[in-house]
């Protein structure tokens, strides 16, 4: 360090130096470590929070391994249908007036006997998407496509509500669910119904692919995210015996297996979670064919991609509470069990996080104070654990599934890791809320049939205009790691710079978006077209 810097850090009437010789009984001059209470109380949760996400990051390695292990047995069907089942085909809506359109043109288009199909239009709008969707079912029905629109006057249950009533009047012995802002290819039921010839199916799950992957920095990174999730913690699971879930959309339902496993429920939000638990533990077959796509449109709005995390954060939590005891008492493997606890708990890291972020300066203070040794042989390998894992996941999915084009999505990981620690107030919110029981709607993530970078959502209905405190609580975190960035400077600890510039740019990122990605958007369509979306893109 400077002798200039150092002497100005350390001079008596630096309130820096009081704070060190006050809370820590330290006296900076004589540079001698004396461990006392406080050291402790800053320590122990420090080193548990450090060993549980070590333990959820080497979970992502295994993962991983399980995915390249086992990658060749993707199930295949035993044979073909010489006579095709009759499938129903359920749509769930809720206020989807830009999507409607484009999933009744696809779900329309779909190749399938139209005397073993049916389609099912579950509308729970209170918008006009009511009246354009009762007008194209009642075009597609009089050209003779086998559609039929229902429409409930409650939200009861929300989407599992929805499915569970159309349940009533389904013809299909298999039944198909796609979300609005999804556009299956016509080849789809073809390629999934197959797999049914073994009586123990009960589910085929597709992958999803992204129409909308290339429209900003944002959805680029969402892609990345869920990328991984299909690729590496879908194949790694399904490839090596272990339990996954089906995802809620671009999949298909042996009608049977929904029965057994008791139906669609709705005290959890994820129902599509709670269900593919239940139907596993009665011991169907659950498949994942990573080469049935579905391509599906990713939230271009940032308090929308928060709000549906934060909804897939609590439900798993509320799974986990409801699921994991009956896992537990079953007669399922070792394997089976821990597998399904670390994923249905993974996102207890959300609120480590937020404390972690906290303590993190004193942290570094005390073991500063201990000695560089100790660092690089304690904090070091758990920092490595915790974080290095997560690029080696999402690169593997990247090289998996464009191995041509999977270098140019290297420089999008920091970003992603950024973001990911940027989502931990809002997640940590949710997660808690599931902990103590607390209830809360089902709230979609609204769509805008966003397919070309120069079309725009900011004047569409549904965005989320009102912010709350969290945009606060994310920018507040971001100015207390830009402190720790600069003090960790100071004291020329590099090794821990490019940790805490993640935290930095994860915080900053999610609250200035949060706050200003609209008005940010708004500026940058105003600009002439040769600079707009070099300015969109910093903007989203």
């Amino acid at each position: 360090m400077h002798p200039l810097l150092l002497a100005i850090l350390l001079a008596p009437a630096n309130p820096v130096a009081k704070f060190l010789y006050k809370v820590f009984h330290k006296d900076p001059f004589r540079g001698i470590y004396q461990p006392n209470a406080f050291d402790l109380s800053i320590l122990i949760p420090y080193f548990t929070i450090l060993i549980i996400l070590s333990i959820y990051g080497i979970h992502r390695y295994c993962l991983v391994y399980l995915y390249v292990k086992n990658r060749g047995k993707a199930p295949k069907p035993l044979k073909q249908f010489e006579a095709l089942p009759r499938i129903t085909i359920q749509l769930p809506i809720f206020n989807e007036r830009y999507v409607i359109e484009r999933l009744l043109e696809s779900v329309t288009r779909i190749d399938y006997p139209r005397d073993l199909l049916d389609i099912q239009v579950l509308d729970d709008s209170t918008d006009e998407t009511r009246i354009v969707c009762s007008r194209l079912v009642s075009e597609y029905a009089s050209a003779g496509h086998p559609i039929t629109y229902h429409h409930r006057t409650n939200r009861e249950g929300f989407k599992a509500g929805a499915l569970a009533e159309g349940m009533k009047s389904a013809a299909g012995e298999l039944i198909a669910i796609f979300d609005a802002d999804f556009s299956p290819p016509p080849v789809i039921l073809q390629q999934m119904v197959h797999y049914f010839t073994d009586p123990q199916v009960a589910v085929v799950q597709g992958r999803w692919t992204w129409i909308n992957r290339h429209y900003s920095n944002l959805t680029e990174i969402e892609a990345i995210l869920l990328d991984g999730h299909f690729v590496i913690e879908h194949g790694g699971r399904n490839f090596s015996g272990r339990f996954f879930n089906f995802n809620g959309t671009a999949g298909m339902w042996r009608r049977a297996a929904i029965e057994d496993a008791g139906g669609w429920q709705h005290d959890t939000l994820t129902e599509d979670t709670d269900l593919s638990y239940r139907a596993q533990l009665k011991g169907w077959k659950f498949v994942y064919a990573p080469n049935i796509v579905c391509p599906s449109e990713l939230p271009a709005e940032m308090n929308s991609f928060k709000t549906q995390q934060a909804r897939w954060a609590k439900g798993l939590i509320q799974v986990a509470k409801k699921i994991l005891p009956k896992v537990w008492r079953s007669h399922e493997p070792l394997k089976i069990k821990l597998e399904a606890t670390l994923h249905l708990t993974a996102n207890i890291a959300y609120p480590l996080m937020i404390v972690f972020s906290v303590i993190l300066l004193p942290a570094m203070i005390v073991r500063f104070y201990q000695g560089w040794f100790q660092m690089l042989y304690l904090d070091l390998p758990l920092f490595l654990a915790s974080t290095c894992s997560i690029s080696s996941f999402y690169m593997v999915a990247q090289r998996e599934l464009y191995p041509n084009a999977w270098r140019s999505r290297i420089k999008y990981i920091p970003f992603l890791m950024a973001t990911g620690i940027g989502l931990a107030v809002t997640n940590a919110k949710a997660v808690m809320e599931a902990v103590v029981g607390k209830e809360t709607e089902f709230v979609r993530t609204p769509k805008y049939r966003l397919e070309a970078r120069d079309e725009g959502w900011e004047g569409k209905k549904y965005v989320r205009r009102r912010t709350g405190w969290i945009p606060i609580i994310e920018l507040s975190l971001a100015c207390y790691f830009l402190f720790t960035t600069i003090y960790s400077l100071t004291m020329e600890n590099y090794l821990t710079t490019p940790f805490l510039l993640l935290f930095l740019g994860g915080y900053t990122y999610m609250g200035t978006m949060s706050l200003f990605q609209t008005p940010l958007r708004r500026l940058a369509n105003a600009m002439p077209s040769v600079l707009r979306w070099r300015t969109v893109e910093h903007a989203t």
